[in-house]
């Protein structure tokens, strides 16, 4: 049987109901981190352990993020938010997550963070428009920016301008979506 299928998501994606095989293979590749190769070998085999459960992913994406490898960091972002839309169901997205989902829902939270890790990315890799939709479904999920996209939008939106230029006060820029700032 199963462990991870007798438990919700919030409940993995806090860290239960990892094996503790699988627990051990991620402390042992994060104590390799002199060697990458074998490493990464450990963290493929913990998560082909535990397929669904968060923590393997979230160990190899940062793995990969870390390490400077930012198309690979993207690919477990992509497992990840299928990962989460399993657990949160067909029908999530459809209508925004509420205000509340949003802000204390771990299988929510985990696929708007996700989802924001993976408009970075994309941006970093100079992939605009692949990080500009990301951005655009975060805000559509995420209205109130309840973790903290808008300033990846606001980034984009300031683009080839300096700060130097008329208008700008980084102190003083807005936490939320900008409405002049389009995703």
């Amino acid at each position: 049987m199963n462990h991870e299928a007798t438990l919700g998501f919030d409940d993995t994606a806090l860290g239960r109901g990892l094996p503790a095989e699988v627990e051990a293979l991620i402390a042992r590749a994060g104590a390799l981190r002199h060697a990458p190769p074998q490493a990464e070998a450990l963290l493929l085999q913990a998560r082909a352990m535990a397929p669904t459960h968060p923590a393997p992913l979230i160990a190899l994406y940062r793995f990969h993020f870390y390490g400077h490898r930012l198309r690979e960091a993207r690919a477990v972002a992509q497992q990840a938010l299928a990962v989460a839309r399993e657990a949160l169901g067909p029908a999530f997205g459809r209508v925004p997550p509420s205000n509340e989902q949003a802000r204390f829902d771990a299988a929510v939270r985990f696929y708007l963070f996700t989802l924001k890790g993976q408009a970075y990315l994309s941006l970093r890799l100079g992939e605009i428009d692949a990080g500009r939709a990301a951005l655009a479904e975060l805000r559509r999920l995420d209205p109130q920016d309840c973790v903290g996209g808008a300033v990846l939008a606001q980034v984009l939106g300031r683009q080839g301008r300096s700060d130097d230029d008329e208008g700008f006060d980084a102190a003083r820029t807005p936490r939320g979506w900008s409405p002049e700032v389009p995703a």
